[in-house]
């Protein structure tokens, strides 16, 4: 099973009593930070980047184009400010049960109260009648299914979600009994079908054309993560993680779909499969509690550093960054937590797990890119600096669960459109922050057309990105992995004093 730890008794211990990390030392768990009303001023945005923020998430369930692109323009500077290179997750909006509240009115649910859900879209909400965007509800669900509906879903600390039970149908209504007292407040509230099909298309036409989509605008670089969040998801698994470049398991909508005591045992087997796969998971709602608090749970904390220890790429705060009193220290304290299960983090046990399943006879990448990792564990080296172009030989080595950062140096690439010559290469760089362990540095463009070898400047900037953030030291040994011609070396330098 994965999240094995390794303890090496009494030193473990006696390392709980020792200072934690600095704040300057990155985690090689990505963090992703979606931006809202609590997070998208230029200042608080480079507050989060400082914090350990790699990616950052636009919701497109919530706000329109104009307000995302304000939020977007304001991450532009915030990155030039800080010169951080950050990447941009768009979430887009799936088939979803939506209740509108046009007047945003509170609406306040008592526990033990009885509420009719309708579709009836023409009906005011209120305490009593909730209109839906689905007039097969009541076709749908029977006595004794639970109903989720709030803001942001159920997450059993919040108020603004309520638990509903399906008492009886009539007609087209379904008449339920309130579980919880809660408010439900905003303009949309989601619902939510615990284990019942809704017969909504899970996949668009829009979903189902968006590779192809994105090459005629040219994104050919731009990744897809699917994000799973249902049962139907659930098993459905295998084919989603073979199509897609990334999973984001959504715990929030999972933790209803499936019975609590399940939630763990998905987890685990879902990230293990992205791990042997070679491809990024992401967890959500993590520190929920940090919305209105300075500080997480303790099982909050442990929930964060079990992740990690399951082999998580990434830690994705939702609200907790979106609407939260603490968008930046939400980001630190995780980054912290992230970096001590590392240090526990059982790699041998896990690379050869992927190994095993990768198999005999290795392809040569494979191959190169196990031993990169292998000769980083043997030396203790620093750092594994990889070569690349397209950010794929730095992905191929951190499949592998490095215990030290792969430091990308990305090599712009001169290409021709229909009208000049441009260089690429940024958005290769930011494909990478993404993925476990992996720090990108985009390398001049005058490597790319001067014809001399870029090792010894593709060197110095790994070497000086890893000085300033105290990742390399005199006489330490770094492995360098790079691509000459048609194939791919593996050696070690050794730093002199």
């Amino acid at each position: 099973m994965q999240g094995q730890m390794v303890i090496e008794e009494p030193v473990r211990l006696a390392s709980v009593l020792t200072s934690s990390k600095p704040n300057f030392l990155p985690s090689l768990t990505k963090i992703v930070g979606t931006l809202g009303p609590k997070s998208r001023s230029v200042k608080v945005i480079e507050g989060c980047l400082n914090a350990g923020m790699s990616v950052a998430r636009f919701d497109f369930s919530g706000f329109d184009g104009t307000y995302h692109q304000e939020t977007l323009d304001n991450l532009r500077t915030a990155v030039e400010n800080v010169n951080k290179l950050c990447a941009v997750m768009l979430d887009t909006v799936g088939p979803e049960l939506r209740i509108c509240n046009n007047n945003g009115n509170p609406i306040e649910l008592k526990v033990d109260g009885h509420v009719t859900i309708t579709p009836d879209v023409c009906r005011e909400p209120s305490a009593e009648v909730l209109p839906v965007n689905y007039a097969g509800l009541a076709e749908t669900v029977k006595k004794g299914d639970t109903i989720f509906l709030g803001q942001y879903l159920f997450t059993g600390s919040e108020t603004t979600s309520v638990w509903l039970e399906v008492l009886e149908t009539k007609g087209p209504d379904v008449i339920c009994l309130v579980k919880n007292t809660a408010t439900l407040a905003g303009f949309i509230f989601t619902m939510h079908v615990a284990q019942v099909h809704i017969n909504l298309a899970t996949l668009t036409d829009i979903d189902k054309k968006l590779r192809a989509f994105l090459k005629t605008q040219n994104l050919h670089e731009t990744q897809i993560f699917a994000k799973v969040e249902n049962v139907e998801g659930l098993k459905h698994f295998d084919e989603i993680l073979q199509e897609a470049d990334g999973i984001i398991l959504s715990r929030g909508n999972l933790g209803i779909d499936l019975p609590p005591e399940k939630v763990f045992l998905f987890q685990k087997s879902a990230v293990h499969k992205c791990n042997i796969s070679g491809k990024p998971a992401i967890i959500t709602r993590v520190v929920d509690s940090m919305v209105e608090n300075l500080r997480p749970t303790r099982a909050e904390a442990t929930d964060v550093a079990n992740a990690v220890l399951d082999g998580t790429d990434g830690i994705l705060l939702g609200a907790e960054t979106l609407r939260g009193l603490y968008p930046i220290e939400t980001i630190q304290t995780v980054g912290r937590i992230c970096f001590e299960a590392e240090c526990v983090y059982n790699q041998g046990l896990n690379f050869k797990k992927i190994v095993k399943h990768v198999g005999e006879p290795m392809s040569h990448a494979e191959s190169v890119a196990s031993s990169a990792v292998r000769a980083a564990n043997k030396v203790k080296a620093a750092i594994i600096v990889v070569f690349t172009a397209s950010g794929r030989a730095a992905r191929l080595v951190a499949k592998y669960r490095p215990s030290v950062p792969v430091v990308a140096i990305v090599i712009p690439r001169l290409t021709k459109n229909s009208l000049n010559w441009t260089f690429s290469g940024t958005s290769q760089a930011r494909q990478c922050l993404g993925v476990r362990g992996v720090y990108p540095i985009l390398a001049s463009p005058n490597v790319a057309t001067s014809g001399r070898a870029t090792e010894e400047s593709g060197l110095k900037l790994a070497l000086n990105h890893g000085k300033s953030v105290g990742l390399v030291k005199p006489n330490d040994q770094i492995v360098v992995f790079q691509k000459i011609g048609d194939s791919s070396v593996v050696k070690i330098v050794e730093l002199g004093d």
